[in-house]
């Protein structure tokens, strides 16, 4: 009987300190699901450190089940996802960060239930260890970016979750370069299930995450997903003129009755900046829009390989 193939997505950058314990957990992998045949495909993002010899280093050890690809240069963690998809071999894919905070302990349930029939077995923290601050914050944008499309956003949810192979189909037909997997997940639908999860300490190194990374993030959540923000913009100038045409009514009334004296400076200036201030809004908005529509009117690929396995795409066929 042949084994079903399952591939483990490992996109890194800068990880060249988390590599003994991923592959000590690898392993565990392996020794754990002997059931299933495994391949382990690890995604250089333009690492500046040692990331890229520590792969090569367990691809020599093992070129059996390690793989990896060096990408030109550093284009986001969505783009190297997007690349292990493309590359993967398996009947099934597990995304996993290369830090090692997703536990290797939920593999197991989430084959169970990719064997009885569910194509997205997603991993939900129980518990997080972030900020109250950020907590909150990512409570209100999912409730505000759920409120505002007709994609059944998940919540609690990221990265880590296996994909059935009809799944990373669909996802590589998406060729979006300003990627927000996440929202693609919910969006090319199929059938889907979560399950618990602790999120474990990170080792070594550091989040790679910023607060302008974060906030980028959530921006193109919203664009990609939902044309909302364009609506409320609409909603917003159609409120102000009318305020504004009842505010002209009053002032002809008010002059015709009584007058026009000089006075009225503050409220001059309180409508023009107000006026402004909604006019800049709404270009702001648009022009997040017009942006998107920029980029992808170019046609460019969302990511350029240096070499699989140490073979650059032009010296020799490369699987895909």
């Amino acid at each position: 009987m042949n084994k079903r193939k399952v591939t483990i997505i490992l996109p890194a950058y800068n990880e060249e300190g988390s590599f003994e314990l991923l592959r000590e957990r690898m392993e565990r992998v392996l020794a754990d699901n002997p059931d299933y045949e495994w391949e382990f495909l690890m995604v250089n993002d333009g690492s500046t450190d040692r990331t890229l010899q520590q792969m090569i280093r367990l691809y020599n050890s093992d070129p059996e089940h390690w793989h990896y690809i060096d990408l030109s240069r550093n284009y986001g963690k969505e783009a190297a996802m997007l690349a292990g998809f493309d590359y993967s071999t398996g009947d099934a894919v597990i995304v996993m960060d290369a830090d090692m905070q997703h536990p290797v302990d939920v593999i197991p349930e989430m084959l169970r239930n990719w064997e009885e029939g569910y194509d997205d077995v997603y991993a939900e923290r129980k518990t997080s260890r972030e900020s109250w601050f950020k907590r909150k914050t990512s409570q209100w944008y999912y409730r505000l970016l759920q409120r505002s499309t007709r994609v059944p956003i998940q919540q609690n949810t990221g990265d880590f979750r296996l994909l059935d192979r009809s799944c990373v189909s669909a996802l590589r037909r998406l060729r979006e370069t300003e990627r927000n997997t996440k929202g693609l997940y919910s969006w090319i639908g199929y059938r889907k299930k979560g399950i618990e999860y602790e999120q474990l300490e990170r080792q070594t190194g550091k989040s790679k995450w910023s607060v302008m990374q974060l906030l980028d993030l959530a921006v193109n959540g919203l664009t990609s997903y939902t044309v909302a923000p364009l609506r409320m913009a609409t909603l917003l100038g159609v409120s102000v003129s009318l305020i504004a045409f009842l505010y002209l009514i009053y002032i002809i009334v008010k002059t015709v009755l009584y007058g026009d004296p000089v006075a009225g400076y503050p409220t001059l200036m309180v409508t023009i900046l107000f006026m402004g201030g909604v006019q800049l809004l709404s270009l702001g908005i648009i022009g997040e829009y017009l942006g998107k529509v920029f980029m992808e009117s170019k046609g460019r690929p969302v990511y350029l390989v240096e070499s699989y396995d140490g073979v650059r795409p032009g010296d020799a066929a490369v699987t895909q």
